[in-house]
């Protein structure tokens, strides 16, 4: 049962031809999509044809317009239980939320911020732009929805993010005009996702409308102090609300003169956003985008694209950075990495990697990534990609490194495609060779780490993942 306060006002706003094809649309099978990781394509040298069409083989997938690398699947698929969604070969997602991270246009080597990130669908297709070069901020301000989000980036196999647990202000009083791009996909009323998520409907009120709408203003307003001059924020929603869409950029833009709207080109079926749905619209809000899920195959999305003007200011030389770890404290990698790792690997962890910054929180060393900041007083829940545990004489590499490898990264490698189901239940597998450590992989992809001895591989893969 949709709010009726909320069919009240839809109607008003759309009229009644347009209302009615809009009200039709909760009516149909919600699609369904997934998008592919390139840094998995890329650690084991596949090209997207390639993996779609070993995918494909039983699904019914077709391309998502907007997004290179997205796929809807069939009602019948069920993608989360294939061993590929383990590997972090792709990530399960709403068709429309695929959009913003596109506009975001995220490059390589550049210093990215997702302000509220969890669970990390808009942060992982980020990453995969990146091709796990530059440095990659994931903050999700609500602790548990922070975990998940972090356990997603390990899947994933991203190298460069760090994920942290903080509000929107204290970042803000930390790191003054320090990121290229941010990605605010701000927490809303969502109403954009009433067919998916039925309690939401319950959850809607008009004075919730208010109150998000007054938090994405603040939130805003942080990101626009940590965009350096020339950089780009994308501004995105899940609802219909003028209050939180329009409404919010509007508001933003006359605070913010520095800010304009960008014009980016709109896929088949966005629409522009509607300047005169609000009070005071500022310049260029029909540069905007909405997503209807009567004009094309999603659910409802806002998205805009603002643009800081002005030049770069000179802050770099007062930048404090993560301080380096002293070799001896991490020698036991090193050795690890030169028994185990090839010299220079295609996935970017090197012995050691030059450019990252051995991080040692506890027996736990991680990989920050290159240029990070001091993340001293700040609630870090990863501070790079794990490496590895150091214990008594030895060193135990992590399940995230595993993800974060391919195979022409290592010396060993097991191809478990038809054990994989064994695998991820924990069992030890028959096997024949040399000992040492493994990099299990599946239909090419990584899932994880064994240890070969006296015939029997045993399993690495964490007992809080296994089936």
């Amino acid at each position: 049962m949709l709010p009726e306060r909320f069919l009240e006002r839809m109607n008003k706003l759309l009229g009644k031809e347009e209302y009615e094809q809009f009200l039709a649309s909760y009516d149909r099978v919600r699609y369904k999509a997934l998008r592919l990781n390139p840094l998995k394509l890329a650690r084991a040298g596949k090209s997207s044809e390639e993996a779609v069409a070993e995918l494909g083989t039983d699904w019914t997938l077709r391309r998502v317009p907007w997004s290179p690398l997205g796929l809807y699947y069939g009602p019948e698929d069920q993608p989360g239980r294939h061993i590929c969604h383990d590997a972090g070969l792709y990530y399960i997602q709403e068709p429309s939320a695929m959009a913003p991270a596109v506009y975001l246009e995220a490059k390589p080597g550049e210093r990215i911020l997702d302000l509220c990130s969890a669970p990390g669908g808009k942060g992982t297709q980020i990453a995969g732009d990146m091709q796990g070069r530059g440095l990659l901020i994931l903050n999700e301000i609500h602790p548990a929805r922070a975990k998940i989000l972090s356990e997603n980036v390990e899947r994933m196999g991203i190298p460069n993010a760090i994920v942290i647990n903080e509000s929107p202000e204290k970042l803000r009083d930390r790191w003054d005009a320090f990121f290229d791009r941010i990605m605010v996909d701000a927490p809303c009323s969502g109403e954009g996702m009433f067919l998916k998520n039925e309690e939401a409907q319950t959850e809607w009120s008009e004075e919730n409308v208010a109150l998000c709408a007054e938090r994405q203003d603040g939130i805003l307003a942080a990101a626009a102090g940590m965009l350096k001059p020339g950089g780009r924020i994308v501004y995105s929603t899940c609802t219909f609300a003028p209050e939180e869409n329009e409404g919010t950029i509007s508001r933003f833009i006359h605070a913010h003169p520095e800010f304009r709207i960008a014009e980016v080109e709109r896929s088949g079926g966005m629409s522009s956003g509607r300047p005169e749905w609000v009070e005071n619209p500022c310049e260029g809000l029909e540069k905007t985008i909405r997503l209807f899920p009567h004009r094309l195959e999603g659910e409802g999305h806002y998205v805009a694209v603002l643009e800081k003007t002005g030049a770069d200011s000179d802050k770099e030389h007062r930048r404090k950075l993560q301080p380096p770890l002293p070799e001896k404290e991490y020698r036991d990698y090193v050795d690890f990495c030169r028994e185990n790792l090839r010299e220079r690997s295609a996935g970017g962890i090197r012995v050691p990697d030059p450019e990252g910054v051995p991080v040692l929180f506890g027996e736990q060393l991680y990989l920050a990534p290159a240029g990070c900041p001091d993340l001293g007083g700040l609630k870090v829940l990863r501070p790079g990609l794990h490496l590895g545990t150091r214990k008594k004489n030895r060193f135990e590499p992590s399940h995230a490194l595993a993800l974060a490898l391919g195979a022409e990264d290592v010396r060993n490698t097991y191809d478990g495609t038809d054990v994989a189901e064994q695998y991820v239940k924990g069992m030890s597998l028959p096997v024949s060779g040399e000992k040492g450590w493994y990099l299990i992989t599946a239909h090419g992809y990584s899932i994880g780490w064994g240890k070969l001895a006296d015939g029997t591989m045993k399993n690495h893969y964490p007992k809080g993942l296994r089936k």
